[in-house]
């Protein structure tokens, strides 16, 4: 299965890869960086727990490392697991393993029970097409469980980097990308044609002892700025040490440690089927709409 590229492409797909690639192949550099993939399989894991049934074929769909995987193979009710990396450098886990495109998945229609993806997706340029993909590789009544770094993500360091450049040099360019609004993943998960969708959010902020902490730890995820438009001059010194004051003035906690936010969205949708629950038709309802208003007055007054 393909699709075609992007016609106005966000991301520079080939620069993210190559950055992807080189953080993890520095890992005594990048100890502790993989904290968000270490949470977000932990939340994996547990919601998947709560799901009461078997899944014959799992895949993991673009995660940086073998945090899905490990989660995958823990669980003893799936019968076959594949991994689809982002790079060679990703790991394999103890999965079959193969790098792919998340944009191009080379998955057969209906041949997947479970699909998981942990912290990729927001990197991809065509997001309503890569989950319409998701959806149709999935069997009946299969389920997507995905995560992506979503919301008010990284809002302190694009207002702080943005400050610096506008006051320094009078205008500034993209350097944080922007990220998926939560509402508007529930919105393309009904695109994308699934049934029951959910969307919720969790809230991670994590502390650091200056910017500069932050910018480090970005680079050893592979998650520094990637956008097309991206300006190719380096940031000037003195425009990152302003950044820093101003990071430091506006998102310091009592103690001087600085606040950095990231939104973690989790979404989940089944692939439909016959068994599932249906809305009910319009017209179907047994009582009108104003006879339960009024009988809910007539309770409220006979309470007081």
């Amino acid at each position: 299965m393909s699709v075609p590229p992007a016609v106005h492409a966000l991301f520079d797909r080939p620069l993210a890869r190559r950055r992807l690639e080189r953080a993890l192949r520095a890992p005594a550099k990048t100890s502790g960086a993989d904290f968000l993939l270490t949470r977000a399989a932990g939340e994996f894991a547990d919601r998947l727990g709560l799901v009461k049934r078997g899944f014959g074929v799992a895949v993991d769909v673009g995660t940086a490392g073998p945090h899905a995987a490990r989660a995958l193979t823990a669980d003893g009710r799936i019968g076959f697991a594949l991994r689809l990396a982002p790079t060679a450098a990703a790991g394999t886990g103890r999965l079959a393993c193969a790098v792919a495109d998340e944009e191009r998945l080379p998955l057969a229609d209906a041949s997947c029970d479970l699909i998981v993806s942990l912290l990729a997706l927001q990197g991809v340029n065509d997001l309503p097409g890569a989950l319409i993909q998701i959806r149709r590789a999935l069997k009946p009544d299969g389920l997507f469980l995905g995560c992506v770094t979503g919301g008010d993500s990284l809002n302190e360091l694009r207002q702080s980097l943005t400050a610096a450049e506008s006051e320094i040099l009078s205008g500034a360019a993209p350097r944080v990308a922007p990220f998926v609004d939560v509402r508007a993943l529930g919105a393309l998960l009904q695109r994308a044609g699934f049934a029951l969708p959910v969307v919720d959010l969790d809230r991670v902020v994590v502390r650091y002892d200056d910017m500069i902490g932050l910018m480090r730890d970005l680079r050893a995820m592979g998650a520094t700025n990637a956008l097309v438009a991206r300006s190719r001059v380096l940031l000037r010194r003195d425009v990152l040490r302003r950044a820093g004051e101003i990071y430091a003035r506006r998102f310091a906690d009592p103690d001087g440690r600085l606040r950095a936010t990231f939104d973690l969205v989790w979404v989940s949708g089944w692939a439909p089927h016959d068994s599932q629950p249906k809305p009910l038709k319009p017209g179907s309802a047994t009582m009108r709409l104003a006879d339960a208003l009024r009988e809910g007055k007539e309770d409220r007054a006979k309470d007081g």
